[in-house]
C-alpha cells in the first residue's frame, strides 16, 4: 500500500505572483503536491487573493476543481458569464475556457485548487512578475 502524503499548507511558503501590467492582478500560492512530489496523477495548489485583487484571466492546460475556503468572490468566464463565490462553493473549470477569479470581499479570498494532471501550465494573458512570462505551472513542468 502506498504510503499517504501529508502536508500542513500554513507552513507551505507563498510564491507572491503579480501582473506586470495591472497592479491588480495580484496573489500568492503555493504548491501542495505535484507528480514526484507528493502525487502521481494530479496537482494540488493553495492560495490567497487580497481584497481587491484578482488572480489575471488565464486559461489551464488542464481540468481544474477550486474549493473556496474563506472570503468572497466572482468566477468570470469567457463567455461573459459572472458566478459569484464564498466558502464552501466548488466549480470545475474544464480545458481550455479562459477565467479569472476576483476577491470582490473585505477579507483575504482563501482557495484550493485541484488539477487533473501530475505537471501543468497556465497561460496568462497579463505577463506574471515573477518572472515576467505568461506562462506558469507546476515545478516539474520543465521535465
Amino acid at each position: 500500500m502506498a504510503s499517504v502524503f501529508v502536508v500542513e499548507t500554513a507552513d507551505l511558503p507563498r510564491a507572491k505572483v503579480g501582473g506586470v501590467d495591472d497592479p491588480h492582478v495580484r496573489w500568492a500560492g503555493a504548491f501542495a503536491a505535484f507528480g514526484g512530489h507528493g502525487s502521481t496523477q494530479s496537482s494540488t495548489i493553495v492560495y490567497e487573493i487580497e481584497a481587491g485583487d484578482r488572480l489575471g484571466w488565464h486559461t489551464d492546460a488542464t481540468e481544474e476543481t477550486q474549493y473556496i475556503l474563506a472570503g468572497s468572490g466572482e468566477l468570470h468566464m469567457e463567455d461573459g458569464s459572472v458566478h459569484k463565490v464564498g466558502p464552501g462553493s466548488v466549480f470545475v473549470l474544464p480545458t481550455p475556457v479562459r477565467h479569472d477569479l476576483v476577491n470582490t470581499g473585505a477579507d483575504t479570498l482563501r482557495a484550493v485548487a485541484f488539477f487533473a494532471a501530475p505537471m501543468f501550465t497556465q497561460t496568462f494573458d497579463n505577463a506574471m512578475l515573477p518572472p515576467n512570462v505568461h506562462v506558469l505551472g507546476t515545478p516539474n513542468r520543465e521535465g
